[in-house]
């Protein structure tokens, strides 16, 4: 009985030992993709012909809208990534249409001194998109490959909502 009761312990013990190595490793794996911590928000995007104001906070649009995200994304130390820091960042609608963000200053160039360095991602809503409430996330993928996702609060007053009709775009 006593052989058995040691075989068991063993068997155990061993058993043990592997979960622990594979635990360590799981552990090594999650260190190397470094924690990312994201900011952001969504502003009504300039168009020409289109009612103002522009680049300012909102998250209800009508369609024909310019919905533009506006993300910083930091690493653990706090230092802001731009596109050497990051592979890519994509903002991902609930009907799959991947948004590839780009980083840059703002306001651009063309329209005076930059104040601010930050992604953007630009979606104009068309008119066949249903209206409601839409989960989205932003996927941050390091220059390794390794990925972080972040979504907004699950509450639909915090989600970005398309609501009926459509904006009038004057011919200028």
């Amino acid at each position: 009985m006593k052989s058995v009761s040691l075989t068991f312990a063993l068997t155990v013990s061993a058993a043990t030992l592997g979960l622990a190595t594979l635990a360590l490793g799981g552990t090594a794996n999650a260190q190397a993709a470094k924690k990312l911590f994201f900011e952001g928000d969504l502003v009504r995007g300039a168009q020409q012909g289109a009612p103002g104001p522009f680049c300012v906070l909102n998250n209800q649009f009508k369609h024909l809208e310019k919905v533009v995200w506006r993300i910083r994304v930091l690493d653990q130390a706090g230092q802001e990534l731009d596109g050497k820091g990051l592979k890519s960042l994509v903002v991902e609608l609930p009907d799959g249409q991947k948004l590839d963000a780009k980083f840059g200053p703002h306001p651009p160039p063309s329209q005076g001194p930059a104040t601010d360095h930050f992604w953007t991602a630009v979606w104009t809503i068309p008119t066949s998109y249903p209206n409601g409430t839409f989960a989205y996330k932003v996927v941050a993928t390091d220059p390794e490959g390794h990925s972080q996702t972040w979504e907004p609060f699950k509450r639909g007053p915090s989600q970005l909502a398309v609501v009926a009709g459509e904006i009038e775009i004057k011919k200028q």
